[in-house]
């Protein structure tokens, strides 16, 4: 039992800490910081491979790889009997002999890289989310609350190595010359969602929590609902855009505003059940990509008026830029038509679907946190 004192008895002017600084964590600043450069780097990676995927695709060099080896398939072919067995394998299916015959082993060593580099691509991905997520962990530099949400990240990233599998595995079925387009829609849709879960952690990581919120009582609510309807209907129009790329309904109907001289396009209907020309005719699908973007373009006309009655400086530029984006999207779309989507136009257009993504999520995320300002930088 601790010894009595008396309350006139002095005590030592130097006082112990009561916690030892960073014995559960270090400076949450700091640690904040460390993770955000690791989700940059993850962010980067990741836009990347929606790049390479879509080459991949365009380039219909997504089949050339027959078989799923997570480990052994890093390494390539080392020797002439390797490629001549990589190609004998590509030459049983049915992408070879109806639409590749005659192909050379030079021609498909071609198709062989690009889809190499996509999956190689996807193991970097998991490394340097591994190597980053347990190098964080071991040195307690994860913020209180975010191990579950990292954790995530590397959970949906293996899924997307599983469905990856999944939408190449149906490419190798008879009669396919190319993967099924939902397939192709469900792993386009997945890698943008990992997409924007990164870019949302790093922007919430971006500032302190107590600041986050502060700031969330001065949030926008009206904004805020607004921008995330026109975030919902820009991840469907990518979804879209993904079964529009898996049949190549791109490339047909260059005409426009009209399709084939007329609003609608002959035949949208045409083959049974009707359900299936949603997915599989080209001038339904092509259609619908089209009347999506004029819908999506005027909600982001409405929510780019109503973001003008803002006072917050930092968010009406943030839907400066989401109109921007979108508008040039869209510009870029009918361009991408009418060249009948060329890789080297439709690429762009891909990732600009990223920038509208990542663009709406931080209007949304300012008109939610919205940023301090000082009264030279209130609306007048």
């Amino acid at each position: 039992m601790a010894e009595k004192r008396s309350i006139f008895q002095e005590v030592d002017s130097v006082q112990k800490p009561a916690a030892t600084p960073g014995g559960v964590t270090r400076d949450s600043g700091r640690a904040r910081r460390l993770v955000r450069a690791w989700l940059m780097a993850l962010f980067a990676l990741v836009v990347l491979m929606v790049a390479v995927g879509g080459l991949t695709r365009l380039t219909d060099s997504g089949l050339s790889i027959t078989e799923w080896a997570p480990l052994s398939g890093a390494v390539p072919p080392m020797n002439a009997a390797d490629w001549q067995a990589e190609f004998d394998a590509y030459r049983q299916i049915p992408q070879y002999q109806l639409m590749n015959r005659g192909m050379s082993l030079a021609e498909f060593k071609v198709i062989y890289w690009w889809e190499w580099g996509h999956r190689q691509l996807g193991r970097v991905i998991g490394l340097v989310w591994a190597l980053g997520f347990f190098a964080l962990l071991v040195s307690r530099n994860i913020p209180p609350g975010w191990t579950g949400r990292l954790l995530l990240l590397g959970g949906l990233g293996g899924l997307q190595g599983a469905i990856g599998w999944w939408m190449v595995h149906s490419g190798l079925q008879e009669g396919m010359i190319s993967v099924a387009s939902y397939r192709l829609a469900t792993h386009l849709g997945l890698a943008f969602l990992i997409l924007g879960l990164i870019a949302w952690f790093m922007m919430k990581l971006g500032r302190e929590e107590a600041l986050l919120m502060a700031a969330r009582r001065d949030g926008d609510r009206k904004l805020k609902g607004m921008s995330t309807g026109l975030l919902h209907l820009s991840f469907l129009q990518i979804l879209i855009g993904a079964l529009v790329a898996g049949i190549d309904a791109g490339r047909n109907y260059i005409d426009w505003p009209l399709m084939a001289g007329g609003f609608f396009p002959p035949g949208m209907w045409t083959i049974e059940p009707l359900w299936r020309n949603l997915f599989e005719n080209d001038g339904t699908v092509q259609f619908i990509h089209r009347i999506v973007g004029y819908i999506i373009l005027a909600l982001a006309i409405g929510v780019w008026f109503a973001a003008r009655r803002t006072g917050r400086m930092a968010t009406k530029r943030a839907f400066d830029w989401v109109m921007v984006a979108i508008f040039a999207q869209m510009v870029l779309g009918i361009v991408t038509v009418m060249h009948s989507s060329p890789w080297y136009i439709a690429i762009w257009h891909q990732l600009g679907a990223v920038a509208v993504l990542t663009l709406v999520l931080r209007a949304r995320f300012l008109s939610m946190y919205p940023l301090a300002q000082s009264v030279k930088g209130a609306k007048p």
